[in-house]
C-alpha cells in the first residue's frame, strides 16, 4: 500500500495543505481542523480506497481509515505537506472555535468526565460483581474479603468531587491541586455524609449570620463543577493583583479561603438543589412516560450523537448515580439500545449492498457497535445512506421502550452494548439482553424492508 500516495489524495480532496489548521489522529481516524470545511470534498475523500468514511463532528473533519493504517497515513501527510502536527487533545481544543455555544458546553463536560470514566467504570464493574456475589451467595456477606471489595467499589463515588475537581481545573484554567483540595473540603469528615441526607441535616453552624448545614457532597457533580469554575476566576483575579514575590504564598491561601467559604455557604446548597431537581425531573419523565419515554430517547439518541451534545450526558448520569433518592443510571441502557441498533442497520447493509467497498466498511462497523463504538456505522454507513439511519432509530426506539418497560438500570457509566452487561443492575440482565436483540433485530429488519439507494 502506497501511504504517500494516499496522503497526497487526501490533501488534495480536503482543499490542500493550506486549508489545514491542525492535524491529529486517534486509533482509527484522522482528526483535521480545517480553516474552511466547505473546501473539503467529502465524496472525493470517501472515494479513496483506504477511507471507510468521512464526516464533520465536534468541529473536526474526521476521516475513518482504520487501526494501524491511520498512523502511517498521518505520518506521510505530515511529511507531504506543511501540516501543523498536534496531539488529539490539542486538536480538540483547536476545534472548539468551530462549535456553537451548546456544542462547546457539551464538549467541555466531555473533556472533564472522559478522563475519570475508567475509575467510575472500574467501580461500577466491581459493584456489579459484588451484587451478584451477594445475590447468589457466592461468598459469606460478613467476610473480610467482601468488606475490602466493598471499599474498593465505592471509593470512586465517595471521592468523586476530588476526581471531578482535578479534571475540571484543567478545563477552567485553575490549579488542579488547589481544585483537588477544594473537592476534599466538600467531603471532609467533619461534614455529614451526603448518603445520609435522607435522615435530614443533623448539624448546622452560624457563619456571618447565616445558618450553614454541615453536609458533605459525596458523589455530587454540579456543586463541584461550579465551585471549581468560580475558584479558577478567583485564582486568576488574585494573580493579577498579588505581587510576584508573594504569589506562591498569598494566592493559594486566599484562593482556598475564599472559594471554600463561597462553596459551603452558597454554591454547594444551590447546586445540590438544582442537581437534585434535574435528576428527579428525569426520573419523573422516566416513571410517568414509561415505554413512551424509552421510545423517544432511544429513537433520538443517535441524532443527538451527530450534534455532539451527547457528551454532556456523562454529567447527568453521574448525578443520577450519586443521588441517594435515585442511585441508578436508567439512561445508559437506553443509549445502549440506540448504539447496537446502528450495528443492526449496518449489518443489513452488508448483506444487501452490492458495493464492494461498502461491504468492507459495513461489517466491521456493525461489529464495533456491539462493543459500543458507533462512529464508523453512523458516519461511514447508515447516515450517508439515510434510510438505514432511520431504521436504526426505529430499532433504538423499540429497544429503549423495552428496557424502560422492564426497568433495566445500570450501576455505572461509560459502558454500552455487550460490555454494558457487566454493569447492569442485578436481576435485570436477561431483560437487557432481550432489549439488545430487539434493538439490533429491529434495525436489521427495518433496513432490509425499507432498503436504501446504492452509492454510485
Amino acid at each position: 500500500m502506497d501511504y504517500s500516495e494516499i496522503a497526497k489524495q487526501i490533501l488534495e480532496a480536503i482543499g490542500g495543505e493550506e486549508n489545514i489548521d491542525s492535524a491529529a489522529h486517534c486509533a482509527t481516524r484522522l482528526r483535521l481542523v480545517l480553516k474552511d470545511n466547505d473546501k473539503a470534498d467529502k465524496d472525493k475523500v470517501e472515494e479513496i480506497p483506504v477511507v471507510k468514511g468521512a464526516f464533520i463532528n465536534s468541529g473536526q473533519f474526521q476521516i475513518i481509515i482504520g487501526q494501524g493504517t491511520v498512523n502511517k497515513v498521518y505520518a506521510e501527510m505530515t511529511k507531504e505537506g506543511d501540516v501543523s502536527e498536534v496531539s488529539t487533545g490539542e486538536a480538540k481544543k483547536a476545534a472548539m472555535k468551530n462549535l456553537n455555544p451548546l456544542q462547546r458546553f457539551a464538549r467541555m463536560l466531555s473533556n472533564i468526565f472522559v478522563p475519570i470514566i475508567p475509575a467510575i467504570v472500574a467501580s461500577g464493574l466491581l459493584m456489579g460483581f459484588l451484587g451478584m456475589a451477594k445475590t447468589y451467595h457466592w461468598v459469606n456477606p460478613d467476610s473480610g474479603l467482601l468488606t475490602l471489595l466493598d471499599m474498593f467499589s465505592n471509593a470512586a463515588f465517595v471521592f468523586l468531587p476530588v476526581l471531578i475537581a482535578f479534571s475540571a481545573a484543567k478545563q477552567f484554567g485553575a490549579n488542579p491541586y488547589l481544585a483537588a483540595a477544594l473537592g476534599a473540603i466538600m467531603i471532609h469528615p467533619a461534614l455529614q455524609n451526603a448518603w445520609t441526607m435522607g435522615e435530614g441535616i443533623k448539624n448546622t453552624i452560624e457563619v456571618f449570620g447565616l445558618n450553614v448545614g454541615m453536609v458533605g457532597y459525596q458523589g455530587t457533580v454540579l456543586p463541584v463543577l461550579v465551585a471549581v469554575w468560580v475558584m479558577g476566576y478567583i485564582e486568576r483575579s488574585l494573580r493579577k493583583v498579588v505581587p510576584n514575590v508573594l504569589d506562591i504564598i498569598v494566592t493559594p491561601f486566599l484562593t482556598i479561603l475564599i472559594s471554600g467559604f463561597i462553596t459551603l455557604i452558597a454554591i454547594g446548597p444551590a447546586m445540590r438543589f438544582i442537581g437534585d431537581g434535574i435528576g428527579l425531573s428525569l426520573q419523573a419523565i422516566y416513571n410517568v412516560g414509561g415505554p413512551i419515554a424509552g421510545l423517544l430517547f432511544g429513537g433520538l439518541y443517535s441524532t443527538i450523537v451527530i450534534t455532539g451534545v451527547h457528551h454532556s450526558f456523562h454529567a447527568i448520569e453521574a448525578g443520577l448515580l450519586s443521588n441517594p433518592k435515585i442511585g441508578i443510571n436508567f439512561l445508559l441502557p437506553i443509549w445502549s439500545m440506540a448504539n447496537v441498533a446502528q450495528g443492526g442497520a449496518a449489518l443489513a447493509v452488508y448483506f444487501k449492498t452490492k458495493n464492494t467497498k461498502l461491504k468492507a466498511i459495513s461489517l466491521p462497523a456493525a461489529t464495533s457497535c456491539l462493543l459500543g463504538i458507533t462512529e464508523a456505522a453512523i458516519f461511514g454507513v447508515n447516515l450517508r445512506l439515510v434510510k438505514p439511519f432511520i431504521a436504526a432509530a426505529i430499532g433504538g426506539a423499540l429497544g429503549g421502550a423495552y428496557v424502560v418497560a422492564t426497568k433495566v438500570g445500570m450501576i455505572g457509566l461509560g459502558l454500552t452494548a455487550i460490555p454494558g452487561a457487566s454493569i447492569v443492575e442485578s436481576g435485570s440482565l436477561m431483560h437487557y439482553i432481550i432489549g439488545l436483540v430487539i434493538a439490533f433485530g429491529g434495525a436489521f429488519i427495518g433496513t432490509w424492508l425499507i432498503g436504501f439507494k446504492e452509492d454510485k
